[in-house]
């Protein structure tokens, strides 16, 4: 019979380690898209893997619009996976949305992390006054309008841009098709979430040492949302790849890799 606990979240272990690395897929995504950084930590590390509730291979029916209409929903969820399995002293590596997400779970249960890992995150896309997010609320407003009207060719079109790569169209392809795999009216909710939410106050709650990994350009989370994590989190390190895209754990692995190394060794 398979875990409940397990089967939710599509939850996957390996590893020969002992302290558990967690990774979180960003938007549209879902775990497959680690599978270039997980093979350098599985002989010092347990590596656990999970899906977002609505992406890959979760369970679907567990998909609740109240709960998961902020970010918030999926805190608790990774807290849940983490508590259930009994986990100890977490390095948490989140992508995009899933860095949010564990900034909110660190900020309510700071004894479950030992470190945080942010891959291009983004507390806000929306400029307000000096912040610079990246993207005006009108920007906002038609992305989320294209997107309710055409989800397919919104796929299509935004793809690129988030790779933003392209000499290496398969990784377009490849976020495209996982886009396009995810149920539409799931993929429509969960972007509005990922796109209109505004969770800058929370960095402030973060007292995990926390790495930073940035990307440039990025064109979905530009240096200065980066800059501004970073400013925010006061335990925080900041780290500027030498690659381009929002997905430098696709496009770049060897450098995303070696940067987390580096940080886990200090």
């Amino acid at each position: 019979m398979i875990d409940d606990k397990l089967f939710k979240n599509n939850v996957n272990i390996s590893g020969n380690g002992i302290q558990p690395i967690v990774f979180g897929h960003g938007y549209g995504c879902d775990q497959k898209m680690w599978r270039h950084i997980t093979p350098a930590f599985e002989k010092d590390y347990k590596i656990v893997l999970f899906d977002h509730v609505g992406s890959g291979k979760s369970d679907i029916r567990a998909y609740n619009y109240q709960k998961y209409s902020s970010l918030e929903g999926y805190a608790e969820d990774l807290i849940k996976i983490i508590v259930d399995l009994d986990l100890q002293d977490v390095v948490f590596v989140g992508h995009s949305v899933s860095s949010i997400i564990g900034v909110l779970a660190a900020g309510k249960r700071p004894d479950l992390f030992d470190k945080l890992i942010l891959v291009g995150p983004s507390p806000c896309y929306i400029n307000e006054d000096e912040y610079l997010g990246g993207f005006n609320k009108d920007d906002i407003d038609e992305l989320v309008e294209t997107l309710e009207s055409n989800y397919l060719g919104w796929s299509s079109f935004i793809a690129p841009i988030i790779i933003g790569n392209p000499e290496l169209p398969e990784y377009s392809e490849e976020l495209r098709n996982s886009f396009c795999s995810m149920n539409p009216d799931i993929a429509k909710h969960f972007a509005k979430v990922t796109f209109m939410g505004d969770n800058r106050e929370d960095l402030t709650n973060v007292s995990t040492p926390t790495l930073i990994l940035q990307s440039h350009p990025d064109m979905i989370a530009p240096v200065t949302v980066g800059e501004f994590v970073h400013n925010k989190i006061k335990e925080s390190k900041y780290v500027l790849l030498n690659s381009s895209g929002h997905c430098p754990h696709l496009t770049s692995p060897d450098q995303v890799i070696s940067s987390i190394q580096s940080y886990l060794e200090n």
